[in-house]
């Protein structure tokens, strides 16, 4: 997750307001039912990818300590997924924690590295979702390598939404990790440098990326204001639809997502042609 800003202001919670608060969650509801029915399921993305930004301005702009905002955010992502099972997404892929975050202070990186261990154990328990893990495990502290691979493994065999946990992932790390086993590949074969450099294509490359097999993301959606790609997925979302939503990732509700989706569905993909 990249670097704060202060573009994005904080919503005003809908958790005060007595009857004010009904009234606008009569008024959402409605607005969601709408939005939802104007979707064509025929043009809906099969994988999303979403960079989850915003958990720290969230925080300061609360006056909470930063675990706070990572903590709300973490509260946020089952019920995401709930909205994407709901319309049949196929692949989501959330970007939690990049290798140039690994940078950060102990005294935020321990207490963020063990939100996202209790994050991960809670989905695998679910059962709903199987969980894929994304990134540069090498680099994690072994306690929280072992959390993630016990928790792909325990969900391997779920059928439905394939969920991408990117934990210590760089988009040049990805592609630089592709390149060197496809190249270890080619040296167990016996093959020269000379007959690597021939055989080297995109799609070798691609066979050797973290999220091999899976379909390519359609849509990428960044919360908190930021108009930058960061390096999340970049390989694969060469020709993806990017969407990007004011709010802190701890406040984006259905709505949000509903209208990012919209947003997708009224756009033309021509994919170069």
């Amino acid at each position: 997750m990249p670097a704060p800003s202060t573009r994005a202001a904080p919503r005003v919670s809908e958790s005060t307001g007595g009857p004010g608060r009904r009234v606008r969650g009569l008024v959402y509801g409605a607005y969601e039912q709408r939005l939802a029915a104007e979707l064509d399921p025929e043009r809906l993305p099969r994988h999303v990818g979403v960079m989850l930004d915003g958990n720290r301005r969230w925080a300061r702009a609360r006056g909470t300590a930063t675990a706070a905002g990572h903590r709300a955010g973490a509260d946020n992502i089952a019920p995401f997924l709930g909205w994407c099972d709901e319309l049949g997404i196929e692949v989501v892929t959330l970007w939690m924690l990049s290798t140039d975050n690994l940078q950060r202070p102990a005294e935020e990186l321990e207490p963020l590295l063990a939100i996202i261990e209790d994050v991960v154990r809670g989905l695998a328990s679910c059962g709903r979702w199987r969980i894929h893990i994304v990134g540069a495990l090498g680099l994690l502290p072994a306690s929280t390598r072992e959390v993630l691979v016990e928790a792909a493994a325990r969900t391997e065999a779920v059928q439905g939404l394939v969920v991408n946990i990117a934990v210590s992932y760089g988009g040049r790390r990805e592609i630089s990790d592709a390149v060197a086993s496809l190249l270890r590949e080619w040296d167990a074969a016996g093959r020269s440098l000379a007959e690597a450099a021939d055989s080297m294509t995109p799609e070798a490359i691609g066979r050797h990326l973290y999220t091999r097999g899976q379909p390519d993301p359609d849509l990428v959606i960044r919360t908190s204001g930021e108009q930058r790609l960061g390096g999340f997925l970049l390989w694969q979302s060469e020709k993806s639809e990017y969407y990007f939503c004011e709010a802190y990732w701890p406040d984006f509700r259905r709505v949000d997502f509903l209208r990012a989706l919209r947003s997708y569905v009224g756009r033309e993909r021509r994919f170069g042609r």
